[in-house]
Parts: C-alpha cells; sequence; structure tokens
C-alpha cells in the first residue's frame, strides 16, 4: 500500500531491506563483542569493581543516594522557579503594549544567548562577592540559578509559540462574547495551550536534569555525576562500573518523566476531546517567528 510518503516496496526492496537488516545486526554485533572484550582485557569487568553496587549498601548510603537527592533537589527548585517564570515571560512578550514587550523580549533573547555553565559561574562569583550564602550551600543556589536564568527563557519561548499556534478564530470568539484581553488568555487560550506544549515543556525538563550535572564539574556542587567521580577512585578506579550505574539511573529518570508527561498529555487530550474544545495539533518551533494568525496577548 503506498502513501504519501513513500511508494509500496517490492519483493526485490523488501528482500534488499531484509539483507541490509540483517547486515546491520551483524556489524552492531561485532561492535558489542569487540567493546566488552576490550573492557574485559583492561579488567573493568572484574567483578571487584562491580561488587561493591550489588553487596552491601556503603556505595549507595555514601556516594549515589545523596548525590541523587542533590541532582532532584537542584532539578526540582529549578522546576519550580522557572516554569512560572518562563510562563509569566512568555505571555509578556506576547503583550501589545511596546513597553512591555520589547524589554521581555531583550532579557529573553539575552539569557537564551548565554551558556547555561556560564550563568552558573557568574551566579556564583556573585554569591561570594555580594550574599551571606554560606559556602556549602553556595554551589547548590549557583546550580539552580543558571538553570533558571536560563530555561526560563527557554520555556518562556515555547509559551509563546504554543499560544502563537492556536487558530485566531479563538481569539476573536472569545472577544465576542466579551471577555477582555486577560480574560481571553487565562480562560481560553492557555488551557488548550498547555496540552500543545507539554512535550516541548517535559523536553526541556529533561534538560534541567541532566543539566545539574554542570554544577559537578564546575564549582564542586556534589550531584550525582559528582559523586560518581568521587566513588570511582575510593573503590580503586572502577571508573566504567560506576559511572554505568549513574547513567542507567539518569535513564530511569527521565524516562519516568518522559512516560508520566505522555499519560498526562493523552488524559488531557482526551479530556479536551470530550468537552468539545478545539485543539491544535502543532506547535510553533521554539524561535521561530510567529505569523500574523495570533491568538491574542493579555494586557500587562
Amino acid at each position: 500500500m503506498s502513501s504519501v510518503l513513500y511508494d509500496a516496496q517490492g519483493p526485490r526492496a523488501k528482500q534488499r531491506n531484509v539483507l541490509l537488516t540483517i547486515g546491520f545486526l551483524i556489524v552492531a554485533a561485532a561492535v558489542v563483542w569487540w567493546v566488552f572484550g576490550a573492557l574485559s582485557d583492561k579488567g573493568q569487568l572484574a567483578w571487584e569493581k562491580w561488587k561493591p553496587f550489588f553487596v552491601g549498601t556503603e556505595a549507595w548510603t555514601t556516594y549515589i543516594l545523596p548525590g541523587l537527592q542533590n541532582t532532584l533537589t537542584a532539578a526540582a527548585l529549578s522546576m519550580l522557579i522557572a516554569l512560572p517564570l518562563g510562563a509569566v515571560l512568555g505571555i509578556a512578550r506576547l503583550s501589545d503594549h511596546r513597553w512591555v514587550r520589547v524589554p521581555v523580549g531583550v532579557v529573553i533573547e539575552f539569557f537564551r544567548a548565554i551558556p547555561v555553565l556560564i550563568l552558573m559561574i557568574f551566579a556564583q562569583a556573585l554569591y561570594s562577592a555580594y550574599s551571606t550564602v554560606g559556602s556549602d550551600e553556595r554551589p547548590l543556589y549557583a546550580v539552580v540559578t543558571g538553570l533558571v536564568l536560563y530555561n526560563a527563557s527557554v520555556l518562556a519561548e515555547i509559551v509563546r509559540a504554543g499560544i502563537l499556534s492556536l487558530p485566531k478564530g479563538q481569539t476573536e470568539a472569545a472577544h465576542a462574547i466579551g471577555l477582555r484581553k486577560t480574560q481571553t488568555m487565562t480562560s481560553i487560550l492557555l488551557p488548550q495551550a498547555v496540552t500543545a506544549m507539554l512535550p516541548v515543556i517535559v523536553s526541556q525538563l529533561v534538560v534541567i536534569v541532566k543539566d545539574t550535572a554542570l554544577g559537578g564539574a564546575v564549582m564542586t556542587f556534589p550531584e550525582l555525576l559528582a559523586s560518581a567521580n568521587t566513588m570511582s577512585g575510593y573503590y580503586g578506579a572502577n571508573t566504567i562500573a560506576s559511572f554505568t550505574v549513574v547513567a542507567v539511573i539518569f535513564l530511569a529518570l527521565n524516562f519516568s518523566l518522559t512516560s508520566f508527561a505522555g499519560w498526562l498529555e493523552r488524559r488531557l487530550r482526551s479530556r479536551k476531546r470530550s468537552s468539545g474544545t478545539v485543539l491544535s495539533p502543532n506547535v510553533a518551533s521554539v524561535g521561530e517567528t510567529a505569523g500574523t494568525g495570533a491568538g491574542g496577548a493579555p494586557v500587562l
């Protein structure tokens, strides 16, 4: 059966694809075999290097769990601050007032253009010079500040793009029944845009979780990756084992987050369909210049 994307495969094409698949699997198996052989030759698969993670709890209670707690703490604080701040900035950039829209746009573009690591380092210097934050808490404050400034600006563009993706008729219908712009935004546009924006927002939240590792690499913030680096030296240079365990933990965290977001998106869409609400299937790309068919903005 043909589709708009490709024609139906004939017998020769199917045979060729089967042969290519078999060839790829053979090459992949050979690469995996070579990697395991190299690790075995270097002694990285020896039981002594993996034993701390399966026998006893010292490695977990001393390094992994405290590092995981710091990672989750920094990520949670950054999410709690960046999400509402990004929403406010995104809505403000859609304001009809130039004196609101232009400064907010400058702030968003400024912090989007600076690498998050530089923001963390700059925040660390500011806290060291001009605040009474203790040296133990200072790395956490610096990591959270950098993550909030960068991700709030990115989330602002996500919110703006989600609102602009809605049909113009949504705003016109709201105005026709006498709703003000602020009411239109809070009651009509945002509830619909949230569902469309959810996958992109969750992708940015995953970035927040992973970027906490930058604090451990530069500012001695004892997050999960930094704790694994310290642990690998304490247990006899079991670097491969330590970072493999950390990678599995990060995979589990991010997979849980994306799975929850997928479930929440399906639930929201089912509720919208049952209530007859019109949903926009697409969200404009972040940073893309939106067209004139925008769905209104609040007066700020």
